[in-house]
């Protein structure tokens, strides 16, 4: 068989002027060989034997089981016995391994598009650690980041939460800074959004429906599917956050704020080849002034006590008697208090000053005194007679002793 270093020196002796009479006697290979060697221009692959293993008659099996339940080499073993496999567990766990690559190569292909002005924006959060809060306590930092999926124009806003009220405030100021909304959002399948299969936070949906945008969530498993605001996140944290310390809250808010205005929108962006901040005035977005501020409350469930009062936080706010001891919802906004029973609003209050005060309205103050007032007793009726008592005068008594 005719090798490498064969071929070579055949090419070699040619070069030297050797005849092809020469180079068969020198080498021992035939003419017809050497002629052949002469006309190509590369040395041909060796064919490689094509060899059987035990494992052939059992692929689409195993691949099937494999693909469907995910069954381990030994648990595949059993069942490829007794159809007649004789091979050793180490040729089928080569030929698991290799299905269980071209799975994770198939997970991880991902078709990029890109979306038109005003269609979509694309929010996420990401953890940023720990920083000094109140009374010398440290608090986790979170960033909320959304992305105009066309121009690229990115917000940003550190919040010490990611609950739902949080996260539909950091909406408004996102909408404010952007000067509208897009036709839809797209999430990650976080709580705050989807709180199951198929089923959206119905806050969420409220919040969209008064916007009028379409809330999305990527597929599961594929975060990639929101890549844009996905690398939005990694050059937050390798351009800004990284090596750099922040004296707490306000201090990360601001400086982050100035690196969003003055690096992350005006510099020229990888994929577009444009500033975010150039591209943005083609967004087309819905216009922020059509709509006031969509309010937001903080929303806690509570109980009422039978005394007619409803705890908060560290004080104590009235309620009409008739709710006494029913499930309501406290709702905080700014500096108010709802306390609601269903869509129904039953007390309406000013948020306590200090901590252990107790916000009370006269009106159920009064109304509970007149329900807890002893009612007076009505007086027991008397029993009626059933029988009639015969009457006799006195004479049948005189009679009866003479």
């Amino acid at each position: 068989m005719l090798k490498l270093e064969d071929w070579m020196d055949i090419k070699g002796m040619q070069r030297e002027g050797r005849s092809i009479k020469a180079i068969a006697r020198l080498t021992g290979f035939s003419r017809n060989t050497v002629r052949r060697v002469l006309r190509e221009s590369a040395p041909k692959p060796l064919p490689k034997p094509v060899r059987g293993s035990a494992l052939d008659q059992h692929r689409d099996y195993a691949r099937q089981r494999f693909e469907a339940c995910g069954l381990s080499a030994v648990r595949l073993l059993e069942e490829i016995r007794a159809q007649g496999y004789t091979g050793s567990i180490w040729t089928l766990r080569r030929f698991l391994a290799r299905l269980a690559g071209e799975r994770r190569r198939q997970a991880r292909l991902t078709v990029r598009f890109e979306t038109g002005p005003g269609e979509q924006a694309q929010a996420d959060w990401a953890e940023c650690g720990r920083l000094p809060g109140g009374f010398g306590h440290l608090v986790r930092v979170y960033a909320f980041v959304m992305v105009l999926s066309f121009s690229r124009m990115l917000y940003l806003e550190f919040t010490p939460s990611m609950r739902l009220p949080t996260l539909l405030r950091c909406h408004n100021n996102a909408f404010a800074f952007f000067g509208g909304w897009p036709r839809s959002i797209l999430y990650d399948n976080m709580k705050q959004v989807r709180i199951g299969p198929g089923q959206m936070n119905p806050r969420l949906l409220d919040f969209a429906r008064y916007h009028d945008f379409t809330p999305k969530t990527h597929r599961p498993y594929r975060p990639r599917t929101k890549g844009k605001v996905e690398r939005a996140i990694q050059y937050l944290q390798n351009n800004f956050l990284n090596g750099r310390e922040f004296a707490d809250l306000a201090d990360l808010q601001a400086r982050g704020q100035h690196w969003r205005d003055h690096v992350a929108n005006v510099r020229v962006h990888a994929t577009t080849g444009r500033r975010p901040f150039d591209l943005w005035a083609q967004e087309g977005l819905a216009p922020v002034a059509s709509r006031s501020p969509y309010a937001v409350y903080d929303i806690h469930s509570a109980k009422a006590g039978f005394d007619g009062w409803v705890r908060f936080g560290r004080s104590r706010y009235s309620v009409p008697p008739e709710f006494a001891g029913t499930p309501v919802e406290v709702r905080h906004l700014g500096g108010r208090l709802l306390i609601c029973r269903g869509d129904v609003i039953v007390a309406e209050h000013r948020l306590a000053e200090r901590a252990g005060q107790s916000v009370a309205d006269p009106a159920h103050v009064a109304a509970l005194w007149r329900a807890a007032l002893p009612r007076p007793v009505p007086p027991a009726p008397r029993p009626a007679l059933t029988a009639a008592v015969a009457q006799r005068g006195l004479q049948v008594y005189e009679e009866a002793l003479q």
